[in-house]
């Protein structure tokens, strides 16, 4: 019997390569784009969720973290992500790892990098990243991470403070760090009077987001 594919379909069969090559593309559908974000919110709602009811002290940061503070001023200027990254302290990690265990989360530690993996067959793109607090994330960093204490209880979740935030993204300085600190400058919770606090090296690198605001 002979099958109709619809216009969509045709299409994606054109720009599909074939078997051997990359893999094929998906229809796009509004469900799997909702889905992808409702999946981070809800391995962070769990996350939190688990750390909490241990009594581990933690903070939100990352993209999380900006999103968070840029929707308490514009929640259309908000970005979403796709990375769940925690604040603890290195001595509640054993404590950490037992909570996380009861709530589904797999331990692991591969390239210098800590994480807790959504389930055992999930990639580290699925899973709640560890930042250690007072600790450089690189040995190169001009900075260490935040204490955990630089944070303040929201009705979601404990979110960093915006400080210790931008130094995070000020030290950090990748491609989306740098995103991220333009939505922070875009909304207007950081402008030029930050420079006055912040240390010489982490002072130029906020200098230049300032001056080349599109990037």
């Amino acid at each position: 019997m002979l099958l109709l594919m619809s216009a969509q379909q045709k299409a994606v069969a054109a720009l599909a390569p074939q078997a051997g090559g990359r893999r094929r593309l998906a229809n796009v559908s509004w469900e799997r784009i909702i889905r992808a974000v409702q999946k981070v919110r809800e391995r962070l709602q769990r996350a939190v969720a688990a750390l909490e009811a241990a009594q581990v002290p933690y903070a939100v940061v990352g993209g999380n973290a900006v999103a968070a503070w840029v929707s308490r001023v514009d929640e259309a200027a908000v970005r979403n992500t796709q990375d769940v990254d925690i604040l603890l302290r290195r001595s509640d990690l054993p404590a950490a790892k037992a909570a996380m265990t009861r709530a589904g989360f797999v331990y692991r530690h591969s390239a210098s990098l800590d994480m807790f993996l959504d389930g055992p067959d999930a990639r580290a793109r699925d899973a709640v990243h560890l930042v250690f607090a007072g600790e450089k994330v690189r040995p190169d960093s001009p900075a260490p991470a935040p204490s955990v204490e630089e944070s303040e209880p929201t009705d979601s979740f404990r979110l960093v403070t915006l400080a210790a935030l931008v130094r995070m993204k000020l030290t950090s300085f990748w491609d989306k760090d740098r995103t991220h600190l333009r939505d922070l400058i875009e909304v207007g919770l950081v402008d030029s009077s930050w420079c006055a606090q912040l240390s010489p090296d982490l002072r130029a690198r906020l200098q230049t987001i300032l001056d080349t605001p599109e990037g």
